[in-house]
């Protein structure tokens, strides 16, 4: 069978796994398993069953909810030493909730390997639930026997149903329900005689199922494995040749049969052997850079169906880019733009680096990507310090296009490192970017140090970073971000307890003013510890935590609890806001109040809340919401993101010295004193001192001082309004302003691009339509010397409370207007 490794000779096994034996779960992209699961294994396979543990979950998105635990369900299921599991849960008949036990009913030492887990009828109302999950040496799937009965006084109806929760592509084949990977490259597949009806059950009265659950190197694989045991299938063996021999290891190849077809995935050498259904069976080979090929076969039941497939010759893109003045080759990013009536380009799914819609996210500058023929507007972009390179290229059918070129660092951020404290790969639950793919991701748009920082799970990218050797590009440190439905709270470092649930992360609480208390005092900590809240409502943390209209004052406390808030996350507009919320709505859609982050942020200064801001990407995907959009600048004593220290860049964080931006990299001074700091000024007399630079693909046209959170027109400096403040170089701006001051104030200078975008970096990624902008934590003005003073300032607003109507802010907002 395609990507099955040698054949163990060992009898079927069934074990509980202890701490000495967690070596031997099964690994992958999805993997779960923990000390106290259970692994089921023989020749072919390998599964893991889960414990009866507290809390078990295969991650955190699998079932919402305090019923969503899952003990007892397939977790992880691949071939055997493949490395490859790509599942995130099977539950047998919707089962879901606790269980009475999970355990080991025979070991495979006397034939069959069985695992049962059983919910008795006293702890689930009448109800009495058992599947045992079975397997012999041989077999390619796991046998799962559910057996419900009705141990109650009364007749029970109930929808049964088994979930293979959606990993990528799904489908129905000839009585089976499969799915794909969700990265076709991944190259793994399942197949399920998937159980779905209503069920009456009257007292006394049980019924049972029995079904497999096959694992493959594609969906048509595990098809084929559940074919084959059901009889009147034949073997289809197939070989894809172009001119220059073995060829089509990245190809997809459909298997059509019945008016339904079933991708499947040839191996390396572009060869793969499966069981298909007796008959006419249609079969289309595509590959990014060749032209589809469609052939035809007839396959007779219990024989074996050769043909040789030959593929037209691919075309290629060969990059080689390289650092203006080193000379090294660079991790990048590179966006592909049809042109001249060639086809859209379309390299995969959102979630990958190594072809994700119409880009490629390479974690070196040497790369080839497959592109069919056509013209191309080519785009090689590494985030805001460096220059972009583009090109014009003509694909040739079977030809192979060069792009070479350098990308020179034009902006000199000697003494800050780019930061962004907030980014998720598939452990989080909630995404299924591979971790690679977020890793490649943040270097290719030139992120320097980003924490790890998954959902509710402990744990460390390090490992990952050295096997990409992205080490001299980028850094990480140990995290969590603890997640409900309300409040949500970063944390570093956090080390991670391997083989117990979630990596032994700490429990996530409702109040945000406990689970910061929480990280705080977490093992391991001390004062450089950072705890920041994401992405928050802050008109419930700081006026109507429970959103029902009635202002309590939130979660009292809690500023200095935290070390920064999120105030610019992924598509965030930055300052620029004029209340503390807007009415949209997409046309045909309702309409809806959203609350403006940075408005709210602004109006809490003014009350005393001394906030840290950060901006984060917040990133689930690569293309879309990936990295490299909004994100933190860090003063820093190295510049070498190798060396750098978690501990200095918290610290710098703490007090305040940072940049947040899209883009343009500002410096701002207040009389010599950096952005955070609190400074004397008497008689109000302040020089802000600021540099803004910019890459030659990025401009601003606007400084605006905001002074208590207000824009004064007076300090509004646009390209147009003083045109010799503003240059064309890399250097756009570069000032010393006078201000004063009647009273105490906090002040935030802002660089943007009224008129510009980042689609020259983004192109049809979501982040294309920031505008380019730059803002720093507020400097704090004492002029009397007797301390910095709040002015109470509201902006106009009451700070809102979180059940707003569309109606109330249409007519807040009229008001005030």
């Amino acid at each position: 069978m395609l990507g099955s490794t040698i054949r163990l000779e060992a009898v079927p096994e069934a074990f509980e796994v202890g701490p000495e034996r967690l070596g031997e779960l099964p690994r992958g992209k999805e993997a779960d398993g923990i000390a106290g699961d259970f692994v089921l294994r023989n020749d072919r396979i390998e599964a893991v069953i889960a414990g009866n543990l507290a809390e078990r979950r295969a991650n955190m998105s699998t079932f919402y909810g305090a019923d969503g635990v899952t003990p007892g369900c397939l977790y992880d299921l691949c071939l055997r030493g493949s490395g490859n599991d790509q599942m995130t849960v099977f539950s047998p008949a919707g089962q879901r909730g606790k269980v009475s036990w999970v355990r080991v009913v025979r070991d495979g030492r006397e034939g069959d390997a069985e695992i049962e887990a059983v919910t008795t009828a006293a702890g689930n109302k009448g109800i009495y639930r058992r599947h045992v999950w079975r397997l012999r040496d041989g077999m390619e799937a796991v046998e799962v026997e559910t057996t419900i009965r009705n141990e109650s006084g009364a007749i029970v109806r109930m929808q049964v149903e088994d979930k293979l929760v959606p990993l990528g592509k799904a489908g129905d084949g000839p009585g089976v329900v499969w799915a794909d990977a969700v990265d076709p490259a991944d190259k793994a597949g399942y197949a399920v005689e998937a159980v779905r009806g209503d069920l009456e059950l009257k007292p006394g009265e049980e019924k049972r199922y029995v079904r497999q659950v096959a694992v493959g190197s594609s969906p048509a694989a595990a098809v084929g494995v559940l074919l084959k045991a059901g009889g009147g299938a034949g073997s289809l063996s197939l070989t894809l040749r172009d001119g220059s021999g073995a060829a089509g290891a990245g190809a997809v190849v459909m298997i059509g049969s019945g008016g339904r077809e079933v991708p499947a995935y040839p191996d390396a050498n572009g060869a793969l052997r499966l069981a298909v259904p007796a008959g006419a069976c249609r079969i289309s080979v595509r590959e990014a850079g060749r032209a589809p090929v469609r052939v035809s076969v007839d396959v007779v039941s219990g024989a074996e169906t050769v043909r040789e497939v030959i593929l037209p010759p691919q075309s290629l893109v060969q990059f080689a880019i390289t650092e203006g003045g080193s000379g090294r080759s660079l991790p990048c990013k590179v966006q592909f733009a049809a042109m001249s009536g060639t086809t859209a380009v379309d390299l995969g799914p959102t979630n990958r680096a190594h072809g994700c819609v119409d880009q490629w996210h390479s974690e070196t500058g040497t790369f080839t990507v497959p592109l069919n023929p056509g013209s191309y507007r080519v785009t090689v972009t590494r985030g805001p310090e460096y220059s972009n390179l583009v090109r014009e290229v003509v694909v040739t059918e079977g030809g192979r296009a060069e792009v070479r070129g350098e990308l020179v660092r034009e902006v000199d951020t000697k003494g800050w490192l780019s930061t962004d404290f907030h980014n998720h790969s598939t452990p989080s639950g909630d995404n299924t970017c591979g971790t690679d793919d977020r890793l490649i991701n943040l270097a290719a748009e030139h992120i320097e140090f980003a924490p790890t920082t998954e959902h509710n799970r402990l744990f460390d990218w390090a490992p990952r970073i050295a096997a990409l050797k992205l080490g001299q590009w980028l850094s990480t440190v140990s995290g969590v971000e603890l997640t409900g439905p309300t409040e949500h709270v970063n944390c570093f470092p956090l080390t991670p307890v391997p083989g117990v649930q979630n990596n032994g992360a700490p429990p996530w609480n409702a109040d945000p003013r406990i689970t910061a208390i929480t990280l705080r005092d977490w093992p391991g900590g001390d004062a450089d510890r950072w705890i920041q809240v994401n992405h928050p409502n802050l008109q419930k943390v700081f006026a109507d935590r429970d959103a029902d209209g009635v202002v309590e004052g939130g979660y009292d406390g809690i500023v200095p609890m935290v070390d920064a808030w999120e105030v610019e996350n992924f598509i965030d507009q930055g300052l620029l806001a004029t209340a503390p919320f807007r009415v949209d709505g997409a046309p045909g859609k309702p309409r809806k109040v959203l609350y403006n982050r940075g408005f709210i942020w602004l109006q809490l200064l003014n009350q005393g809340h001394r906030m840290r801001a950060v901006a984060v990407a917040d990133a689930h995907s690569v293309h879309g919401n990936g990295a490299g959009g909004w994100r933190t600048w860090l003063p820093s004593g190295t510049d070498d993101p190798e060396k750098a220290d978690w501990r200095e860049l918290s610290r710098a964080a703490k007090a305040g010295h940072s940049v947040l931006s899209t883009g343009p990299f500002m410096e701002v001074s207040c009389n010599g004193a950096p952005p955070g700091s609190e400074i004397h000024a008497p008689g109000g007399k302040v020089v802000i001192k600021v540099r803004v630079q910019c890459a030659g693909w990025l401009d601003i046209d606007r400084v605006q001082i905001f002074v208590n959170g207000r824009q004064p027109r007076e300090l509004d400096f646009t390209r147009a309004s003083h045109p010799d403040w503003f240059g064309s170089g890399t250097v756009r701006f570069e000032r010393e302003i006078p201000v004063t001051l009647e009273a105490d104030a906090h002040l935030i200078v802002m660089a943007a691009g009224m008129q510009g975008d980042l689609r020259a970096a983004f192109g049809t990624s979501a982040q294309a339509v920031l505008k380019p902008m730059a803002w720093h934590n507020p400097v704090y003005v004492d002029c009397d010397g007797n301390g910095w003073k709040a002015s109470g300032d509201t902006l106009g607003f009451e700070i809102p409370h979180g059940r707003l109507t569309v109606d109330e802010a249409l007519r807040l907002l009229s008001v005030t207007q």
